[in-house]
């Protein structure tokens, strides 16, 4: 068996790979609800079909994980991909130019919900699995393909479950995220860590009175303004955690895509979006995302709920955040409660964490010669010099990290972050065969005696 035999296996199934995709697309699995069971369904019929073990981890409504495996081998060197099975809802339909779940084949380009975040990473991922079953490729390990539920909502019930159950007593070396890592106008991305994510719910109790006499009552919206225009301050009462990549640090980083110094600064200051990124991706951010109060426009508001999106860099945690918050508010002079409900005329705070999930980093990466093995395979199999990077979201990667059953975790994955969550989203055919490719030489290469 030869790189190029994988190769040409790929290319003569190419139109069967991309209707795999189509089919994943427009089986709905958007979150919520979820509806995952029926896209891992379709999974398990096509890589059963080709003679590969697979299991489906059953749950709630019509939900659902599933792992499967080239072999029954865990002794040796463990490969993992992790893809998810749940989307983001698709919004309004109307705006859709293709509806998100006709996987419409247009101009090159698949569109539909999901197709960039995630199915088309699953799909290539679950396709690599098949080609080496199908190949009877000998190994020294094993390659396991999980694909998750609830990613979208933060993955406790997906990948977190997995490790914590199936995956328990198993040992990876390296996994392998499918999230999108294309970053116009730049080339792939090999993402070597994320930030963090919690979102914080904050509710304000006042008191109800007529407006025409509002010193009766406390103004549940005045005090939630008084707590967001407030919210910078909260700096000052968690502790200061430098990001572990510089900004000038993440900007080389990127240099390598350009044939010179010069060139990547000038269109690093015409690019707006990437200066923008690199700041995110070293800074602790906060921003108020929702918002809602008031019952009636003649009523003072005794209640007013919003929420906070913090972007946590690693070493933060979500407690840190919560006791920085809960201190900023005590020194706006309230009270903060264990619970939603007081007495009558009570003033008080509360809060609710939503979803919390913290950040990680592979401390280790530069030193990794598996990692320069799969940059190898990226570049020659895309003609493009890709870069490392840091993500300024959230994926399932912190899972493997922070609980330490496998450091070595990267994302890369066709489809462009910058289009995931749009309406109209879309995947370009050869990126995503390109994956398969990448996902498959890979594999084969890193697992083969």
């Amino acid at each position: 068996m030869s790189d190029e035999q994988i190769l040409n296996e790929i290319e003569s199934n190419k139109e069967e790979y991309i209707e795999f995709l189509r089919e994943l697309i427009q089986t709905e699995s958007y979150n919520p609800p979820g509806n995952e069971k029926n896209v891992a369904q379709k999974i398990e019929k096509y890589l059963t079909n080709a003679g590969v073990k697979t299991e489906i981890f059953p749950f709630g409504e019509n939900r659902a994980n599933l792992v499967a495996t080239l072999n029954d081998n865990f002794v040796g060197k463990n490969l993992l991909y992790n893809g998810h099975l749940d989307v983001v809802p698709p919004g309004s339909e109307e705006e859709w130019k293709y509806p998100p779940l006709s996987a419409a084949f247009k101009r090159k380009k698949i569109f539909g919900r999901g197709a960039a975040d995630m199915k088309g990473g699953l799909a290539a991922m679950v396709i690599a699995l098949k080609i080496l079953r199908k190949l009877s490729i000998k190994t020294s390990g094993n390659l396991i393909v999980n694909a998750v539920a609830d990613e979208e909502l933060g993955g406790k019930l997906g990948t977190k479950w997995c490790i914590d159950n199936f995956l328990k007593s198993k040992k990876c070396d390296f996994v392998v995220v499918g999230e999108p890592t294309g970053f116009d106008p730049l080339s792939k991305a090999i993402i070597i860590g994320e930030k963090g994510r919690v979102a914080i719910k904050i509710i304000t109790n006042g008191i109800s009175c007529h407006a025409a006499v509002p010193f009766l009552g406390k103004n549940a919206i005045y005090m939630m303004s008084e707590i967001i225009q407030n919210l910078d301050k909260i700096d000052e009462f968690i502790p200061r955690i430098e990001s572990p990549l510089t900004e000038d640090e993440l900007k080389e980083l990127i240099t390598v895509v350009f044939s010179s110094k010069e060139i990547f600064e000038k269109i690093f200051n015409e690019q707006p979006l990437l200066q923008n990124v690199i700041k995110a991706n070293t800074q602790f951010t906060k921003n108020l995302t929702m918002i809602n109060g008031g019952i009636k426009s003649n009523v003072v508001p005794d209640q007013c709920e919003s929420v906070i999106d913090f972007r946590l860099l690693p070493g933060q945690t979500t407690e840190m955040i919560l006791d920085g918050l809960k201190k900023l508010i005590n020194k706006l002079g309230y009270q903060i409660k264990d619970e939603p409900t007081g007495l009558p005329k009570e003033v008080f705070v509360y809060l609710e964490i939503e979803q919390s999930g913290e950040a990680s980093y592979w401390s280790d990466w530069k030193n990794s010669q598996v990692l320069k093995d799969f940059y190898t395979i990226v570049e020659q199999t895309y003609k493009r010099t890709p870069f490392y990077f840091i993500l300024p979201g959230s994926a399932d990667a912190k899972f493997y990290r922070n609980t330490n059953f496998c450091q070595p975790t990267i994302l890369f994955g066709p489809g462009n972050g910058q289009i995931a969550h749009t309406t109209n989203e879309y995947i370009e055919a050869q990126d995503y065969i390109n994956a398969i490719k990448v996902y498959t030489l890979f594999a084969y290469n890193y697992l083969k005696n």
